[in-house]
């Protein structure tokens, strides 16, 4: 029988070595987020292009794999063309009323510029209004000397006529001397993000090639590192728990932003915003962001709007250019909330199954590691973490917590302990 001491000792030991291997996975997630987060990025858009393939062939199952593989990345390569274009077709817009935008924010400058409180210039009491005269030091009175009486008085010459005031020059910053204050820092951090941006996706697209070629043989490999019987069955059942539980979160974080983008596009249409398609592109990618990716694309149009010159509104919309920005923001708003609210909770059902909490800690957690990658794959990344951490008996607690429904990592199984789909198991491609 063991002892209490024991016991006591053993739970402490077993804090501190799960302590200790959390701080060491936090280390090594935050300093490898150059490779790790290109990779989970790859896994992304590797496991929506597989779970593409797996619906092509669902309706001809005599369909070759590789030939839905490669319609499901013609698909998927098409996009990302298809969202190239149009931002360097918005990019191009832009250039072409550089003008009116830049007056237009010059504009804007101005105004919040003479909302804030400027210091007062000192004024001359004798002259309301005017700045204070120099003070003006007489010399001291001299004594006479007896030969001082002597000399023939002297006219002093008339001084000088003051020199002209410069007129005050305009101290209002302008988008032009914004720029050219602060290029300095700017042109490096512009540089730095487009070359990791375009590293990263060259990145992407190595990961995405190489997981296609052994995915082949991920299976086989599989059953080679869990000789017994049941352990080969635990790691199936794992996995294709994993599997289901991304592609339904992918498949139904798609379909929300099709339907946001969809109906967003077409109240920008309406109210007149230039560049509505790249909004609603960005709109788009954003609602992949729990939470803050519907606040954040509510806002960026909205901003853009207050910006828009004013010959590009429609003759029906106000005059005021906040008024334009409210009618864009409520146009926005209205589809997230409803979405949101009343569409996604019917299409989402338990595909997360994650507590309203978590999803806020696993955002902050993630951004704080990968930064937009980690805030973008947060809720599959904590979801993935939920179901390990089911399958270890020292960790279910920990699991149980994060759920929303207490009932973490939980799959249907039939008499004879394999998966509920287990008899129909397919392997990750078959290229």
């Amino acid at each position: 029988m063991e002892a209490p001491g024991d016991t006591s000792n053993r739970t402490w030991l077993t804090a501190g070595i799960w302590l200790i291997a959390t701080v060491a996975i936090g280390y090594v997630l935050y300093n490898g987020a150059r490779i790790l987060a290109p990779f989970a990025m790859a896994v992304f858009v590797w496991l929506i292009m597989e779970g593409f393939a797996r619906a092509i062939r669902r309706p001809f199952p005599d369909l070759p794999g590789w030939v839905a593989n490669l319609f499901a990345v013609t698909v998927v390569a098409l996009s990302v063309l298809t969202f190239v274009s149009v931002v360097s077709g918005a990019i191009s817009e832009f250039q072409s009323k550089s003008d009116e935008y830049e007056t237009r924010i010059n504009v804007v400058i101005r105004d919040i510029y003479n909302m804030l409180p400027q210091p007062a210039p000192a004024t001359d009491p004798a002259l309301p209004g005017q700045p204070a005269a120099p003070a003006t030091v007489q010399p001291a009175p001299q004594p006479l000397t007896p030969g001082d009486a002597l000399l023939t008085p002297i006219e002093e010459p008339l001084p000088p006529p003051p020199a002209p005031v410069p007129a005050p020059e305009d101290s209002t910053p302008t988008l032009s001397n914004l720029v050219a204050q602060y290029a300095g820092s700017i042109a490096p951090m512009a540089a730095g993000f487009v070359s990791g941006l375009i590293t990263d996706m060259l990145l992407i697209l190595i990961y995405v090639a190489f997981l296609y070629v052994s995915a082949g043989a991920f299976s086989r490999k599989l059953d080679r590192v869990f000789v017994r019987p049941e352990q080969r069955v635990k790691s199936r059942q794992l996995g294709d728990q994993v599997r289901r539980t991304m592609e339904q979160y992918l498949w139904v974080q798609t379909s929300l932003s099709i339907i946001a983008t969809a109906f967003t596009y077409v109240t920008l249409v309406i109210v007149g915003l230039d560049n509505a398609l790249f909004w609603a592109f960005v709109i788009f990618v954003l609602n992949y962001i729990p939470t803050i990716g519907s606040i954040i694309a509510t806002v960026l149009p909205t901003l853009f709007a207050i910006v828009q010159p004013e010959s590009a509104w429609p003759e029906w919309m106000p005059d005021n250019a906040l008024l334009c920005a409210l009618v864009v923001f409520l146009g926005v708003s209205v589809w997230q909330f409803v979405i949101g609210n009343f569409i996604a909770p019917r299409l989402q059902g338990k595909s997360l199954n994650l507590s309203p909490l978590m999803v806020l800690l696993s955002l902050a957690i993630w951004g704080a590691l990968w930064g937009p990658v980690g805030m973008f794959l947060s809720a599959p990344l904590t979801v993935l973490v939920m179901i390990v951490l089911a399958q270890i008996d020292g960790a279910r607690w920990i699991a149980v917590l994060m759920s929303a429904d207490g009932k973490p990592g939980e799959v249907s199984a039939n008499e004879n302990g394999l998966p509920a789909d287990a008899h129909r198991h397919e392997p990750l491609t078959d290229l």
